[in-house]
């Protein structure tokens, strides 16, 4: 690739990153989210607040809408604990990215940690977050701020970047303190020596994305304290879910029940979870497990080197967090070339002239509803992180 190439990807990434912060710090991190409908007041009625086939079926219809109806159902914008974490990661990339900024950004991780700190769930075994709202998922009802692994293993992930590359301590303690929730409040669902970590203290799911992000946490605090133990444990779901890979190389996002499907995101989480394990612990016994999930990912989730797909056998819908994911995979596997693509393709099609970026584009429309976390976050911590990796290789 050219030099000049070079050059105008670099330009084209930096002003799209900064376009999406703007946008993000002028909202102070608060918008609207694809599962927010149950916080519309309605849901406080007796009938709909209890009765779960209304809740989940009015939650994926206000999910799937191509327009906006929240503020007439009187749905206002939250802070979701996991908006603040996905904006720490970026800004954290962005400081290294660039450094004339360094101390300003350094003021704004100070203080997107101390809302974090707010926002804690209390009453566990160490420090753990969950969504701002009540969430009725297929087979779980999470309420408010009901901690689970995920929104946990995003934000923790998140801190672990800005102690180990910025030196930031206050976030190395948020990180020996979730550890805690993680080995102490989620189940576990035993197999032949192995486990899954539940998705939250109140559920039985085996999803596992969501137990490989247990695992990453386990192993970064590892490195911060030196305890075996914690590479002990995490090595057991790891297992378990090395497992259940298929012979294609894939992951289903759940076992025990009929969500098999293998999607981009949720295959580029466990991607991401295992190439930090083995970097983590030197165990290299996995990595053909990492080897043939990244082929199968590379093989089955872009069009023209450039258009990420949401499930293995469809393009559309294009979604935001699944083109964010890409581009953080791509990176991280050293495919810099195709993370370039796909982040001038998301760019050039799904960034608003104010910065956010739209939730998805199907094949006759796209939904240019602004979400926060879902589009915005997840698109500020890609962009962010392929300008620092660009700006410290010189190249795409």
């Amino acid at each position: 690739m050219s030099r000049s190439r070079n050059l105008a990807d670099r330009s084209l990434v930096r002003d799209a990153a900064l376009r999406v912060e703007s946008y993000l710090r002028t909202a102070d991190y608060r918008g609207y989210d694809p599962y927010d409908a149950l916080t519309s007041p309605l849901f406080r009625l007796p009938v709909l607040r209890n009765t779960k086939v209304i809740r989940w079926g009015s939650q994926q219809v206000v999910k799937r809408l191509p327009v906006n109806i929240r503020p007439l159902l009187g749905i206002r914008g939250g802070l979701n604990p996991v908006t603040l974490g996905l904006c720490i990661q970026a800004y954290t990339a962005l400081a290294l990215a660039i450094p004339e900024r360094r101390e300003e950004l350094e003021g704004e991780i100070r203080r997107c940690m101390t809302m974090l700190g707010g926002l804690q769930t209390k009453g566990y075994s160490g420090a753990c977050w969950g969504y701002d709202f009540d969430w009725e998922a297929r087979y779980a009802c999470f309420p408010a701020y009901t901690p689970t692994v995920v929104a946990t293993g995003f934000i923790t992930n998140a801190l672990f970047h800005a102690y180990e590359r910025l030196g930031i301590d206050e976030a190395r303690e948020f990180c020996i303190s979730a550890s805690r929730f993680v080995l102490r409040d989620l189940r576990r669902m035993e197999s032949d020596g192995m486990f899954c970590f539940s998705y939250s203290p109140m559920d039985d799911n085996v999803v596992l994305n969501a137990t490989m992000k247990g695992a990453r946490l386990l192993c970064q605090v590892f490195t911060l304290t030196g305890d075996q133990s914690l590479i002990e444990t995490a090595e057991r779901t790891v297992r378990f879910v090395v497992r259940h890979q298929q012979a294609n190389g894939a992951w289903a996002y759940a076992l025990g029940d009929s969500r098999s499907w293998a999607d981009n995101f949720h295959t580029g989480y466990i991607l991401d979870c295992l190439d930090e394990f083995v970097k983590r612990t030197g165990k290299t016994d996995y990595r053909p497990a990492l080897e043939a999930g990244f082929r199968y990912y590379r093989e089955n989730f872009f069009v023209n080197e450039a258009q990420p797909k949401y499930y293995d056998n469809s393009l559309y819908p294009i979604d935001s967090t699944a083109a964010a994911q890409s581009i953080l995979t791509l990176t991280r596997f050293g495919e810099t070339d195709t993370a370039h693509n796909v982040a001038g393709w998301m760019v050039r099609h799904m960034q608003h002239r104010r910065g956010y970026f739209y939730y998805q584009k199907n094949r006759w429309y796209t939904v240019r509803i602004p979400y926060a976390r879902w589009s915005a976050a997840w698109m500020f911590l890609a962009l962010s992180t392929l300008l620092e990796r660009s700006q410290c290789t010189g190249s795409t």
